[in-house]
């Protein structure tokens, strides 16, 4: 029989941590989606100069693993004297690396809607504002869905390496409960059952978003 020195208390401490993570990973994923939907819809609709200035400003935040970006945003934010508490400048990068992510899948989703049918709506006498919301947006989500809520999970996951700027997500809840009472699988297994219950109504959320529009076509 499985037997453990985790208290209530020690459970609670999970717990806000777990709090932690969930409003991290909100806040980033809503600013990062709102700004990845700006960038997105202007990469398709500026001048190339501007979209590829956009695109290579994107692509670092891409490309340059997010613990190091978390490091030197913490580092730089420190040495020009802003005073941002951690867990602002952790949700300030997660929301820049969302939205640099969150762009590709709003770029590659109104690519996806048909030439085509943009046309057939702007000869009805359809304005840009009025093509974009009511024929490109409704088959665009359907085609970028999926891979949002992949970017969500991504980011709920990703959100574990704000420990490293002193913040006590459920990762670093999971560390020190594990410094203190050596139990290191117990505590794990508990912070993993506790990261899928967080995501799994996520990705349930999108499939049955997915089927509903299935049924409906």
């Amino acid at each position: 029989m499985l037997e453990t020195d985790l208290s209530l208390n020690d459970m609670m401490f999970l717990a806000r941590g777990a709090g932690v993570t969930l409003l991290i990973t909100a806040i980033s994923v809503a600013g990062g989606t709102l700004l990845g939907i700006i960038f997105g819809v202007a990469r398709m609709n500026l001048g190339r100069v501007v979209s590829g200035l956009l695109a290579v400003i994107l692509d670092v935040f891409r490309s340059v693993p997010l613990l190091i970006q978390l490091i030197l945003a913490n580092a730089f934010q420190a040495i020009a004297g802003l005073g941002l508490q951690p867990f602002t400048t952790a949700c300030v990068v997660l929301a820049l690396y969302t939205a640099a992510l969150c762009s590709e899948i709003v770029r590659g989703a109104i690519g996806a809607v048909p030439t085509t049918t943009r046309r057939a709506s702007r000869s009805l006498g359809m304005t840009w504002t009025q093509d974009m919301t009511y024929v490109v947006w409704p088959m665009a989500l359907r085609v970028g869905l999926p891979s949002w809520i992949g970017l969500v999970l991504s980011v709920l996951k990703d959100s574990a390496l704000v420990f490293w700027l002193g913040i006590i997500e459920l990762l670093r809840s999971s560390q020190i409960l594990i410094t203190r009472l050596q139990e290191p699988m117990t505590i794990l297994l508990i912070a993993g059952a506790i990261y899928f219950i967080i995501s799994f109504p996520i990705a349930r959320l999108g499939g049955h978003l997915e089927r509903k529009w299935r049924e409906n076509d």
